[in-house]
């Protein structure tokens, strides 16, 4: 992610994934929560879960990256995470999360200076890592995840 403009673009999708994530999820009820957006897949409960498991991730990943010399970035096992018991819990808990994670990171990415965007790390799965790609990537994990719900 190169211009300022995509990564304006991609800070504001940060900034709104709250507000699709609860517009997605208020048409649902406790059933159709349960239920799997795809045969073999994670609930659309697990899914919220998820969301608010890799995005806590993606922000500490974040600010691991801009305030130390090149570090290495902890993967984690998001499958194992789904299994956990609270991946079970009602999703307003996760909401709430997710909707202050986001102001936070919101506000983190659009107070970072331009010389920021190419600070690397390194991470074990993905190998070298940047923080313009990261938030390239996770801006479009979360509106990734919304599709599966409304589906």
């Amino acid at each position: 992610m190169k211009s300022p403009e995509e990564r304006r673009e991609a800070i504001q999708e940060i900034g709104h994934l709250p507000d699709l994530l609860e517009d997605a999820v208020s048409r649902l009820s406790d059933e159709d929560l349960d239920r799997s957006y795809r045969e073999g897949g994670w609930t659309r409960r697990e899914v919220i879960h998820h969301i608010a498991d890799s995005h806590m991730n993606a922000y500490v990943r974040m600010k691991l990256l801009v305030t130390e010399d090149h570090p290495t970035l902890k993967p984690y096992d998001q499958d194992r995470w789904a299994e956990q018991a609270d991946s079970s819990m009602p999703v307003d808990v996760s909401l709430r999360l997710i909707r202050a994670l986001h102001e936070r990171w919101h506000h983190f990415l659009g107070s970072l200076p331009e010389d920021a965007w190419d600070r690397s790390a390194y991470h074990p799965e993905d190998g070298e890592v940047t923080l313009g790609s990261l938030l390239k990537s996770y801006a479009r994990h979360g509106v990734h995840h919304v599709r599966q719900i409304e589906v």
